[in-house]
């Protein structure tokens, strides 16, 4: 048994020391501290402020669709955009460890057997001329090598791969809930585009029966070619918006099967958004909790964070770098003797690095990073900020909309009855045709401008739930049943389609 010597005692003393002492060095540069924002105290256009947040709900209980939800599984499960993000974290949490390696030893094993033969001709005076001139050595080494990592070099480096790390985590929660935000936009305004589609093609029916009408009662001598070709012009205005509506929403189907994970095509939804009442009122919280809450604003916290140890790291190569260097083994032309005490070597090296002149490379770079520190930090602000204005955009288009729904309800409810009464005019020869076309086409236009409203207050609720940085939780697996939601209130009668005139 090979036992240590009073040398190589003192050696690994002098190891275990230089680790303490290497702990308790604490690394140069400055050590993060977040920068002071000034958040404001509410949203503008928000209810009263709480503790609570829409973003605390998970999307399947925010968005209660089951064809909605079916989708958002689909998009949760196949986006490639979120397997790429997946896929960068892996990456981002090797390049951790790897950062992380270069704080221990590295320790490793050779072994090699090496023989030669020495010539008769180059022998000393006095040499045997028969003995033997072959050498054979076996040997077996374990070496050591450390840098002692006193200024924190190391330490600032491993730092700032972690936070790189995490910062990509938060990547991929950002495109998590971009992607659930982006899919149920894409939904609601597929029911946009098919409730106007439905009262283009409703609309389209009575322009159908007006024409046929006019028709009649020029044949019959009753009426003249200029109210038939105003007929006609009206219905072909009607008309072309159906494929046009019909083009948009095969775009935007194939746009949300790419999303989904999918090969373009169609996309099953539920009924249109005719009698779906407008969006309640929902809690938003207190905006200082918006940076713990949007990933995007944690991923350029991270990365300050990142650019806070760089500086650190960029620092410390003004001061010198120690390493240490061991080896312990035997060497043997014996195999049999390879671990007898006499075949025992070892060896110990300390190495002291100071760069004295370099150009300023080194200033240079902790420059660079003094830089780049700066950079993160405005990007943070930026996304701070840019948070905060989102999540009021959405409030108060909200509101907004909600106005102008209620408004262009009223109007509509006008319009139809103004349509009744310019044919009841008509037909008592009080007016021309002029009046019933021009009803006829406001309460179209208005019509669609209604269906454009419902449709952007459902996707209003998507862009403020990924403002207020909701739909990274991951869906459970056994989820609780949604609650059955209360029937919707009664629509307010709707007079049916005024027939066309008869003929006198």
């Amino acid at each position: 048994m090979i036992r240590p010597s009073h040398q190589q005692r003192a050696i690994v003393a002098a190891l275990a020391l230089t680790t303490m002492v290497v702990g308790a060095c604490a690394p140069v540069g400055p050590n993060y501290k977040r920068p002071e924002l000034a958040p404001p105290t509410t949203y503008r256009g928000a209810p009263a402020a709480g503790a609570e947040s829409l973003a605390d709900m998970p999307w399947w209980q925010v968005f209660d669709d089951p064809e909605l939800q079916g989708l958002l599984r689909d998009a949760v499960a196949n986006n490639l955009d979120l397997r790429l993000a997946v896929s960068r974290v892996q990456e981002a949490r090797a390049i951790a460890g790897v950062a992380k390696s270069f704080l221990y030893p590295d320790i490793s094993l050779s072994a090699g057997y090496t023989g030669n033969q020495a010539s008769r001709n180059s022998q000393p005076p006095g040499a045997t001329p028969d003995g033997d001139r072959t050498y054979n050595n076996t040997s077996v080494v374990a070496n050591l090598s450390w840098e002692a990592d006193l200024f924190g070099r190391l330490r600032r480096n491993n730092e700032a791969a972690f936070a790189r790390y995490l910062a990509t985590e938060e990547g991929r929660r950002a495109v998590l809930v971009t992607l659930v935000s982006d899919v149920a936009s894409a939904y609601f305004l597929l029911q946009e585009f098919d409730l106007q589609l439905e009262i283009a093609r409703r609309t389209l029916i009575l322009n159908n029966q007006t024409v046929v009408f006019y028709t009649d009662r020029l044949n019959g001598g009753v009426s003249n070619r200029l109210e038939l070709d105003q007929a006609k012009a009206n219905r072909a205005l009607t008309a072309a918006a159906i494929p046009e509506l019909e083009r948009q929403i095969a775009i935007v189907e194939h746009a949300t099967s790419v999303l989904a994970g999918r090969a373009p095509g169609a996309i099953v939804r539920a009924p249109t958004l005719r009698d779906r009442p407008g969006p309640p009122v929902v809690p938003v919280g207190v905006p200082a909790s918006l940076l713990e809450r949007r990933p995007d604003v944690m991923q350029a916290e991270r990365e300050l964070v990142a650019a806070n140890a760089d500086v650190g790291a960029a620092k410390a190569l003004f001061y010198p770098t120690i390493s240490l260097t061991g080896a312990l083994g035997t060497v043997s032309g014996d195999l049999g003797d390879l671990l007898k005490g006499d075949s025992l070597i070892w060896s110990v090296g300390a190495g002291l690095f100071q760069p004295l002149f370099n150009a300023g490379r080194i200033k240079r770079n902790f420059e660079a990073a003094q830089a780049r520190f700066d950079q993160a930090v405005l990007v943070y602000q930026r996304s701070a900020l840019n948070a905060y204005r989102e999540v009021a955009d959405a409030l108060i288009t909200s509101q907004k909309l909600a106005e102008i729904r209620a408004y262009q309800e009223e109007g509509v409810l006008a319009l139809r009855d103004a349509g009744e009464l310019s044919r009841l005019r008509y037909d008592q020869g009080l007016s021309s045709y002029l009046e019933v076309l021009i009803a006829d086409q406001e309460l179209f236009q208005l019509e669609l401008q209604l269906a454009r409203t419902r449709g952007g207050q459902s996707r209003v609720v998507a862009q403020l739930y990924r403002a207020l940085g909701g739909g990274w939780q991951p869906e459970a697996t056994t989820p609780a049943p949604a609650s059955t939601p209360p029937p919707p209130p009664p629509a307010p009668p709707v007079s049916p389609a005024p027939a066309p005139p008869t003929a006198p």
